[in-house]
């Protein structure tokens, strides 16, 4: 059952993609930005898929069975604020920039190099975002063909590169939006039934170990406010979010679909972190990773199992798509055309993109061996990120009295304390780096910026 259903998910994934992408893409900018044509609903849903994928449902799945439900409010709560946040103040500034990348506002505000700066930070990155991709759907492949673990994620590396390939943010926001429908109801009719096996919420609260009911799971404050932290930074600078508000048809409906991603990123967040305390105590040996995985596949009556397990891979799948596509915007846009200055005829570009994507493809693979598991790159990937680009891309969002160098400096510093405090120190006190670097990076943003601003914008700032 699990096999059929799963396969033929995937088979109809591939079609849809190569569908949409013989449709609607002919040109780079169809690729990048789905020529801007995107609907509430479509948008809404893409959003969705892009958080639960297996940063979610793997990551955040591992998080939750080790510490406990009220742990997961610390881990989860950076979606739904940061949702807001982009709904308030950011969603329709991001559209009506017309910008396709993060670094391409970056250096409208900054200067060339610091779109440079930005845009190697981003790979860095994101190519530790697309790796746990790989990861996460080899567990899903490893539980329903029953081939090795590394044997899955090397299909799977195979097929989100290729699905990248093909078709670009298109073809990932269509099938987005179906793979984030079909999860979404899945997921509401298997808490029920889970629920009841287990004598409702208050009899699974109470069959969870003792120290996983404390509101921080056995963490210390200042390190639930590190699992916190990745997450909300990474959402509110996330390029790869950037890009879907820059393809909705026009600034009205990316705020809307800011709101619509903060309710529907709510209720999944409910249901996940319910359905993993099940598993926990359920399955309290399984591996961490696969709670999500394996409520699905021995958790759940067949059909409905089968269709959460085959869409928690595809929302796997898409996100790994999503994040290459983003990987290949900063590649193609920033790196070649706009550092190197290469000039690339108009109807070669879309050809450039698409080798580009295949590139990072590998080297995210390459990235996955590195790390011990999906929750620690994760938390490397939305660290680097949180702490390099999104203080810097919200001063020059916000933040009128910003300089080029003082951008610069608050990306360096970000970028340099989160390496150092991950691979040099080997986060000490158990700390995630982003406690430590997003602070700096901020500091130095505002210091720098203080002392770098001219008398004549001294005067202009002082006027405001």
């Amino acid at each position: 059952m699990y096999a059929f259903v799963l396969s033929l998910y995937l088979v109809l994934m591939v079609c849809a993609g190569i569908y949409y992408a013989k449709r609607k893409v002919h040109d780079d900018k169809d690729f990048l930005v789905a020529g801007r044509s995107l609907s509430f609903f479509v948008l809404t849903g893409t959003l969705l898929a892009t958080f639960v994928g297996s940063g979610s449902v793997i990551g955040g799945a591992s998080f939750v069975f080790q510490n406990g439900p009220g742990a997961a409010v610390f881990f989860f709560a950076g979606t739904p604020i940061g949702a807001m946040v982009m709904y308030l103040f950011l969603a329709k500034r991001i559209r009506e920039s017309e910008a396709m990348t993060i670094p391409e506002l970056i250096e409208r505000r900054y200067g060339r190099h610091a779109r440079t700066v930005g845009s190697i930070i981003i790979l860095l990155a994101y190519i530790g975002i697309v790796s746990y991709q790989f990861i996460g759907a080899g567990y899903a492949l490893h539980l329903a063909f029953d081939i090795p673990s590394w044997q899955g994620t090397l299909i799977s590396a195979v097929i989100i590169t290729v699905l990248a390939t093909i078709g670009g943010l298109v073809s990932v926001a269509y099938t987005d939006f179906i793979s984030a429908l079909i999860i979404f109801v899945s997921m509401l009719i298997g808490v029920p039934i889970i629920l009841s096996q287990l004598g409702g919420l208050s009899g699974m609260y109470a069959a969870l170990p003792v120290e996983q009911q404390s509101w921080t799971g056995g963490l210390s404050l200042w390190q639930a406010i590190g699992f916190f932290l990745p997450l909300f930074l990474l959402l509110l600078g996330d390029q790869n979010l950037f890009q879907r508000f820059a393809a909705a048809t026009d600034g009205g409906t990316a705020k809307r679909s800011a709101l619509g991603f903060c309710i529907t990123g709510m209720v999944s967040i409910v249901l996940i972190v319910v359905l993993v305390c099940s598993t926990r105590v359920m399955f309290p040996d399984i591996n961490p990773d696969t709670a999500m995985l394996v409520m699905a596949e021995q958790g759940l009556p067949g059909i409905v199992g089968a269709f959460l397990l085959s869409s928690v891979l595809a929302l796997i799948l898409t996100t790994g798509n999503s994040y290459l596509l983003s990987a290949s915007a900063n590649l193609t846009q920033d790196i070649a055309s706009g550092l190197f200055k290469i000039s690339i005829p108009e109807h070669k570009r879309l050809g450039f993109n698409r080798i580009s994507v295949a590139g990072l493809g590998i080297a995210a693979y390459v990235l996955g061996s590195f790390f011990p598991s999906v929750l620690a790159i994760q938390m490397y990937s939305y660290g680097m990120y949180g702490a390099a680009i999104t203080p810097a891309l919200l001063a020059a969002l916000l933040w009128k009295r910003a300089t080029s160098w003082g951008g610069l400096a608050g990306m360096l510093t970000g970028c340099i304390v989160t390496l150092v405090w991950e691979i040099g120190l080997g986060k000490p006190l158990g700390w995630n780096s982003v406690l430590v670097a997003m602070p700096l990076a901020t500091l130095m943003l505002v210091v720098v910026s203080l002392l770098t601003q001219s008398a004549n914008e001294r005067v202009q700032a002082l006027k405001q």
